[in-house]
């Protein structure tokens, strides 16, 4: 029997655009030789000479789908060729289908939709990648997609008592977190979730910079830059985008302070246009 992995098949499919199961036949048929097989495939018209899934589809839109009640949600990165079909309202409308299936069931197989939309645009298009927050208890999910959809937020939200969610000073905090994590890019919610990896880096860049300096120094240096650092990428450190005098955290403590609560970040999502296929 011919040797190819799932990968094969795969990258086949990108490579044609042709359903798995026809890619898994042709790569059966070729004894698992992918030039073989995408031969195949255009002996069969499943595949053109240029075919559009072998052009890079590095255009596209990010876009996000909240189940009724805000419980759960996810956010989709949907690639194409142009910025031209990006902003086709076929392709909106896939997109906007894409996360309500998604939402749905994460398992879903959306390939013939997929191919379906190839056909009628004229372009490749990528599921790039899709991913799903939701909150249990007390609190909600709620999604952020900035003008042109190149960039997309998902947030989750909790809190102890489901009579917050229904407040105005929650549904208000909860829309300027999606617009700070938008506009100001953390990479985590608090210090603790920052990869231990990146802070181990900035530290000992730190000390390279100062290494010429007393050992006492260069501690108190190396703290004071991871910081600044931390104030950066971490969203509850961040100045609020509103008021940069104080920060996000600040900001979450006085609401939740006014509601009788403790309101807290989960987890967040950030998606931009391109960035999968950088990946």
């Amino acid at each position: 029997m011919a040797e190819f992995t799932a990968s094969d098949v795969a990258k086949l499919r990108e490579m044609t655009g042709v359903g798995m199961m026809e890619c898994k036949k042709a790569m059966v048929e070729a004894n698992g030789n992918l030039e073989v097989a995408v031969e195949i495939l255009r002996k069969k018209g499943k595949a053109g000479a240029d075919t559009k899934s072998q052009k890079e589809a590095r255009e596209g839109l990010i876009c996000a789908h909240v189940v009724p009640g805000g419980k759960l949600g996810v956010l989709v990165e949907i690639n194409c060729q142009t910025d031209f079909v990006a902003r086709n309202d076929d392709f909106k409308a896939f997109a906007e289908d894409v996360a309500k299936a998604y939402a749905a069931s994460p398992s879903v197989d959306l390939e013939g939709r997929r191919t379906e939309m190839v056909a009628k645009i004229g372009e490749n298009i990528r599921l790039a990648r899709n991913s799903r927050l939701e909150v249990k208890g007390a609190g909600q999910v709620a999604a952020y997609i900035h003008t042109g959809a190149k960039v997309g937020v998902l947030v989750e939200v909790s809190c102890s008592k489901d009579e917050t969610t229904t407040k105005d000073e929650f549904k208000q905090l909860v829309k300027d977190i999606t617009l700070q994590i938008a506009a100001a890019h953390p990479i985590a919610v608090s210090r603790e979730q920052v990869d231990a990896k990146v802070v181990e880096k900035e530290r000992e860049i730190a000390a390279e910079q100062f290494k010429n300096k007393p050992a006492q120094a260069i501690a108190k240096i190396v703290e004071g830059k991871l910081n600044s650092f931390f104030q950066t990428v971490c969203l509850v450190d961040q100045g609020f985008v509103k008021d940069p005098e104080k920060t996000v955290g600040a900001y979450m403590g006085e609401v939740g302070k006014k509601l009788g609560d403790e309101i807290k970040v989960n987890r967040f999502l950030r998606f931009q246009v391109g960035e999968a296929v950088a990946s």
